[in-house]
């Protein structure tokens, strides 16, 4: 008897404790589409709500895609945050699910004053690149705090702020030291050359100058051609461009037959110019990502 009463009490008490847990509220949800904006999300939010990030580390955002489930999560999200200005090419198609869903979605890149391509294929349209500049992405986290405030019910207001704060303080200390660090640099040694567009904002903040890319395009899942490899080595040669900057998650075997066919002297250095690295590499965080990238583009250019 002790032990059927014993049991008895055990499940009601399992019960109990189930139907207390579907009552109390979920946890709120901001699904976020990339790593970098996940990694500044998150920053922002700390403990106040879920943050899932959709695009895997060490991924190409131009081509990576989500499943069935992560297509579902987007649509029952309170709030999806984007890159937008077409850099998730694999994952809009989802996005705009999401919205007619009713989800509230705020599309960063359109919001923070966005550049346009200057030179190559997409030359007028808007660059999605806004990372590169570090004061951007500050009024990036001005944005992302009101929205989150706005959407997302359950967060403290006043935690969310001084985060964010705290956050924008330590983005505008990097990017006084990287203004520093890169106008040690000679101006005519200041050139970029990379495997697609992407550092356009970085070259307006810090006065460099992109003279080519090897694929002369905003994406990655563009093509050169014959014609547009022979101008870029003509470019390396007259600038006397020390080396090429390819992305950690693109293959940077290209640039590598590049150089060698060309018979030209160029070191090929590998950036996280949009994918942070697994969480024990080199760039784990947006500013480990900046920090380490500003590192090679000074070691490349003094070689």
């Amino acid at each position: 008897m002790r032990r059927r009463g014993l049991f008895a009490m055990l499940v009601v008490g399992a019960l109990l404790t189930g139907g207390t847990a579907c009552t109390s509220p979920d946890t709120s949800r901001i699904v976020v589409t990339t790593n970098i904006l996940g990694d500044v999300v998150t920053e922002i939010v700390g403990d106040e709500a879920e943050v899932r990030v959709l695009m895997k580390r060490n991924a190409d955002p131009h081509s990576f895609a989500v499943s069935a489930q992560e297509a579902h999560t987007m649509q029952t999200a309170d709030l999806l945050v984007y890159n937008g200005l077409g850099l998730e090419e694999g994952v809009l198609r989802h996005v705009e699910a999401a919205k007619a869903e009713n989800v509230p979605t705020v599309e960063v890149g359109t919001r923070i004053d966005p550049m346009e391509y200057r030179e190559g294929d997409a030359a007028g349209q808007p660059d999605p690149h806004f990372w590169t500049d570090p004061a951007r992405v500050v009024a990036a986290v001005r944005l992302l705090a009101d929205e989150i405030v706005d959407h997302v019910d359950g967060v403290d207001a006043r935690v969310v702020r001084e985060r964010a704060d705290a956050y924008a303080k330590k983005l505008a200390e990097l990017d006084t030291d990287l203004a520093r660090r890169f106008a040690a640099i000679p101006a005519q040694r200041r050139v970029l050359v990379t495997n697609h567009h992407v550092f356009g904002y970085l070259a307006d903040r810090y006065d460099f100058r992109v003279i080519g890319a090897i694929i002369p395009s905003g994406t990655t899942l563009a093509s050169p051609s014959s014609s547009d490899l022979a101008s870029l080595v003509s470019a390396i040669r007259t600038h006397r461009v020390p080396a090429i900057f390819v992305d950690t998650s693109q293959p940077a075997r290209l640039a590598e037959v590049l150089v060698s066919e060309a018979g030209i002297s160029v070191t090929v250095t590998a950036l996280y110019s949009e994918s942070l690295s697994d969480s024990d590499g080199d760039a784990p965080s947006y500013l480990a990502m900046m920090r380490f990238n500003t590192e090679a583009i000074i070691d490349g250019l003094s070689g």
